[in-house]
């Protein structure tokens, strides 16, 4: 493993052992639709340890990737509030959020969400270069490797089948290192076969790197390997298990 990637100034070292990688106390969302308000979020309250794991489960329209978006600072609520990594995300305005997320966020998608015009390499690079990061070209080899596809770094992601594409998503979600990975539906666009082997690679990342995780899910035995299960139903959140 690389350790030529730089921490963020957002993360200062004297912060408080116990403080929660991520927090949110009465956060709600409310929308207007066709002119009336609509909330899809009602009173969350949650909380996620420095490298604990935490799977959100729920029915459609429950709210899961809504909360997801609030967890990692991509939307803000209309009520409560969050912490991330310390944080205060109220207080921040759009380019010290970009910066936090940048430094200390991971991020996997059903979609992979790979630039087309780069490389898997390349792709792998990208969180590395908004960082300035010393070491990131053999900090980005290092993850393609650690995901298999160490011969396949040159490709670009119309020349990788899906489950490699979402390997090539692996290895740039984890390349700086980050606090807190949120992953959703990692595995919504592959099949079962090649499901197995990225859910692995996910854990087996996430306990190297001792990354927290929250990972919004349809997959109730992918849920379960998490070990801690929150179940939404209607905006809220219904029940708060660790197995």
């Amino acid at each position: 493993m690389s350790n030529q990637v730089n921490s963020s100034k957002l993360a200062p070292e004297h912060e408080k052992v116990n403080t929660p990688m991520l927090s949110l106390r009465g956060v709600g969302k409310t929308y207007q639709s066709g002119g009336q308000p609509l909330t899809v979020l009602h009173a969350i309250d949650l909380e996620i340890e420095a490298g604990a794991r935490c799977a959100i489960v729920g029915p459609s329209g429950s709210g899961k990737t809504t909360l997801l978006g609030l967890c990692a600072g991509l939307d803000r609520p209309s009520v409560g509030s969050v912490h991330l990594a310390g944080q205060d995300l109220s207080q921040l305005d759009e380019d010290a959020l970009a910066e936090l997320r940048n430094a200390q966020v991971g991020f996997v998608f059903q979609s992979f969400q790979l630039l087309p015009s780069l490389t898997a390499l390349e792709n792998v690079l990208v969180p590395l270069e908004l960082q300035g990061a010393r070491g990131a070209r053999q900090a980005a080899e290092a993850r393609l490797a650690d995901v298999g596809l160490a011969e396949r770094m040159h490709h670009y992601p119309s020349q990788l089948s899906g489950g490699e594409q979402q390997r090539v998503a692996l290895a740039r979600a984890f390349v700086h290192r980050p606090k807190i990975l949120f992953a959703d539906e990692p595995t919504g666009n592959l099949d079962a076969e090649t499901s197995q082997p990225i859910e692995q690679m996910l854990f087996e990342l996430n306990e190297n790197f001792g990354t927290a995780l929250v990972l919004v899910t349809h997959d109730p035995e992918l849920a379960q390997r998490v070990g801690r299960v929150v179940q939404m139903r209607g905006g809220s959140i219904e029940s708060d298990v660790k197995l």
